[in-house]
């Protein structure tokens, strides 16, 4: 089946983008701008701040989608890290009214942005993150627009189309997004605990209704309602040895999810500003595990791996 989108699901991922973005937000889009030129192509908003439109509390999830890593870097080796292995995630923060505001912003061509959310990309990490809501909160033009809206749209097909299989052959939206989304969360270092999970789909509960009922005519195998009655209850005619190699394919994403975030992890450590820091707090956040550095491990990086790949593998992540 083509890559085509319902128009009702199109429209519908359009929303959030229609919601003013915050000041705070807008200001840091500014220095992003500033800092990446006529290199960005469009800047997503996502996350926690988003479901509260409130950037005064947390850091502000952005991505930056740029026509390519040449044009966006002037160093050589920030274009191989994002090229082998995008993106490349940057702290920012900027003075904000009484304070800071602060934003983690990841940085991805927009092609690769296009390929991670399609049903041709195996893994979970792209169209896991932006089958959830995003807002394109600046765009280049209309056509940019229009381009990462569809890729948005795509990211949910793709979604739901590798989370029916391992649903019982009945059920409801909650589960679809419930389960779904323990299902990216795990082909990654994350450790978000059910009652999150919940919460994601309550804060959004109308849209995630309306985003799995816009999406089956869109999955390759016939779904059908059917009860009128709430909660919707759906059925999916999925052959057995499709569902079968549905289960197979989440447990190689985790494998796979959690090598990669590892390399990402250390990566952060030369990419990242205050990037020991970060990666410190990303392990602590997601495992559980405090991972001590000396002054010395953080000044120079590379002497801090070998610690904290043997941290991470003590505290399960590689497995």
């Amino acid at each position: 089946m083509s890559d085509s989108i319902p128009a009702q699901l199109f429209t519908l991922i359009s929303q959030p983008s229609q919601r003013p973005a915050p000041p705070g937000v807008r200001r840091l889009c500014d220095e992003i701008l500033s800092r990446y030129g006529s290199a960005v192509q469009a800047i997503l908003f996502y996350g926690s701040c988003l479901r509260r439109n409130d950037e005064t509390e947390g850091i502000v999830d952005l991505y930056v989608l740029v026509d390519s890593y040449r044009s966006a870097y002037r160093s050589w080796t920030l274009t191989l890290g994002n090229t082998l292995l995008p993106p490349n995630v940057f702290y920012l923060e900027l003075p904000w009214q009484e304070g800071l505001v602060r934003a983690k912003y990841a940085v991805l061509s927009l092609a690769d942005f296009q390929r991670g959310t399609s049903r041709r990309w195996f893994h979970s990490y792209l169209w896991g993150r932006f089958a959830q809501p995003a807002a394109v909160v600046y765009a280049r033009n209309l056509q940019i627009t229009q381009a990462v809206q569809q890729a948005l749209a795509q990211a949910v097909v793709t979604f739901i189309s590798q989370v029916l299989p391992s649903l019982p052959e009945c059920f409801t939206a909650r589960e679809v997004w419930q389960d779904g989304l323990s299902l990216s969360y795990r082909a990654e270092l994350r450790a978000e605990r059910v009652e999150k999970l919940v919460h994601l789909f309550e804060v959004w509960r109308d849209y995630y209704e309306q985003a799995t009922a816009a999406t089956m005519p869109a999955l390759s195998f016939p779904v059908e309602a059917v009860s009128k009655a709430e909660p919707l209850f759906y059925r999916a005619s999925i052959p057995a040895p499709d569902r079968a190699l549905g289960r197979l394919s989440w447990a190689l994403r985790s494998l796979q999810g959690k090598l990669l975030s590892v390399l990402r992890l250390l990566k952060g450590l030369f990419t990242f500003q205050g990037g020991p820091e970060y990666v410190l707090w990303k392990i602590e956040r997601h495992s559980g595990i405090r991972v001590e550095l000396t002054t010395r491990q953080r000044r120079h990086p590379l002497l801090a791996v070998g610690r904290v790949v043997w941290r991470l593998y003590r505290s399960g992540a590689f497995r």
